[in-house]
């Protein structure tokens, strides 16, 4: 588990209990605000973008990072499917944590906040993909020629598995402390073991740089974080 996880959750594990709180407020405002982000998200994927060809196919591995340099040597088809399906069960997880055994008011409060992280995390890191436009991995193999025309290669960083898996994870754990919701130390130890997991088979996949999997994970946990802190001050 990366240094920057296991001091986010040692933080909030080792701080004393807040007392119990009433539930997220939830408002017409959340509707809009998910929709909103669901819309600036696609925008990137409807528009194409970015637009134009890489500059360079195939690039320099040379001119990587040490760290990046090591995410070429796997390309596993495999790994990459099994970053989808465990992405798709810390999400899962995170939310069933949440809403689970709760009152209605407190299962709608806690749906509205891990909705809002993950929607705003997934337009934040397609827009950032879309301003770094940094190359995939694939442009620095023999197959850069056949990938260069896709868009997406050109969209490395950050990872958005890597961004949305510890979103979730980190607005779990923020929801939990404030809420003391029961085995929410387990809970997040299993979330965020996934959401690291997770970044661990996207370089796996050959779909991203170690760099890019980091710089999701501090976006996501970023949000998640932000999210359910400012929720959690609406009056």
């Amino acid at each position: 588990m990366p240094r920057s996880a296991v001091a986010v959750l040692l933080l909030f594990a080792s701080a004393r209990p807040a007392p119990a709180q009433t539930p997220y407020r939830v408002t017409w405002w959340d509707a809009a605000s998910v929709g909103t982000a669901g819309v600036i998200a696609v925008l990137p994927v409807a528009l194409k973008l970015p637009h134009g060809l890489p500059s360079c196919a195939p690039c320099d591995p040379a001119s990587l990072p040490g760290i990046d340099r090591a995410g070429l040597h796997t390309f596993s088809r495999g790994a990459s499917t099994a970053s989808t399906v465990l992405l798709a069960g810390v999400v899962g997880v995170a939310g069933f944590a949440g809403l689970h055994d709760r009152d209605p008011a407190q299962a709608r409060g806690n749906a509205a906040v891990l909705l809002n992280s993950l929607a705003w995390t997934q337009a934040a890191t397609e827009w950032l993909k879309v301003a770094v436009h940094r190359n995939r991995p694939i442009l620095y193999t023999t197959d850069a020629a056949a990938a260069a025309s896709q868009p997406e290669s050109r969209q490395s960083f950050p990872s958005g598995h890597a961004s949305v898996a510890f979103a979730a994870a980190t607005c779990y754990l923020a929801m939990a402390r404030r809420e003391q919701l029961p085995h929410r130390g387990r809970t997040a130890a299993l979330l965020y073991a996934g959401a690291t997991a997770v970044a661990a088979l996207r370089v796996a996949g050959g779909k991203h740089f170690p760099t890019d999997v980091i710089g999701g994970a501090v976006l996501g946990s970023a949000i998640g974080w932000l999210v359910a802190r400012v929720h959690g001050t609406v009056p």
